[in-house]
């Protein structure tokens, strides 16, 4: 949630972390986007959830789920699926996540870490699509996007940022961000990811590993202009 919150702060967005039942219907009207992240899953915040993505379909506004090691349990599997049946505008997830999600194979519950390159999962990405009517980000060394007719492809990024963690929560914190000021889902996932992949090739720059990247890259999400997104976007 550091991470999230302090990346979400220096792109100039607004964090807030609810997860008690008791304010969703009550925040929901202050929010201008949601994210589902059921990374540090419990049964407790599983109303919430559901909750939360029912009051923004009510209200109009997009809403993004990040299913974190789905197919490593039982209980996250299904409540993923639940989840996905609820139309989130937008699914983030790793490649073996989209796979499992898309009902092709597990994840090693040990690890939420991908087994798979990304662009093993752009056809269960295309199906994923169909089922659940949201688009898809699939993120990895290359990160796709997918509507089910159309793929982008996004080669921002650099290899350190697979050791820090929180960066795929933070990535599908910056599409919902995105999100607020882009409609077309396709189009601001991409951004999102693309942006998010050019502060950690600018931070990788000058860091001496994964805690220096952290903070660095942070430092350059601030930092970034027009003329940055202009020369080092990747896009295609």
């Amino acid at each position: 949630m550091d991470m999230v919150a302090n990346g979400l702060l220096a792109l100039g967005a607004s964090p807030a972390m609810v997860h008690a039942v008791e304010e969703v219907e009550e925040f929901a009207p202050l929010a201008r986007a949601l994210v589902v992240n059921i990374g540090t899953l419990s049964s407790d915040r599983v109303p919430s959830m559901r909750k939360a993505a029912e009051a923004m379909a009510t209200l109009g506004k997009p809403w993004v789920l990040d299913p974190v090691g789905v197919g490593g349990t039982t209980f996250r599997t299904t409540v993923a699926r639940d989840l996905t049946a609820m139309k989130p505008t937008v699914i983030r997830a790793n490649a073996s996540e989209v796979l499992a999600l898309a009902g092709a194979t597990r994840v090693p519950a040990s690890s939420v870490d991908s087994a798979h390159d990304s662009h093993d999962a752009i056809e269960a990405a295309k199906r994923l699509v169909c089922e659940s009517h949201a688009v898809v980000v699939v993120t990895g060394a290359v990160d796709y996007v997918t509507d089910g007719q159309e793929v982008l492809c996004i080669r921002n990024g650099h290899p350190l940022m697979t050791r820090v963690t929180a960066l795929g929560c933070t990535s599908s914190a910056l599409v919902a961000a995105f999100l607020t000021v882009e409609p077309n889902a396709l189009a601001a996932s991409a951004q999102a990811l693309a942006v998010l992949g050019l502060a950690a090739e600018r931070a990788a720059v000058k860091a001496e590993g994964p805690g220096s990247l952290r903070w660095r890259l942070l430092d350059e999400l601030a930092q970034l202009d027009e003329t940055m997104l202009h020369e080092g976007l990747a896009i295609q």
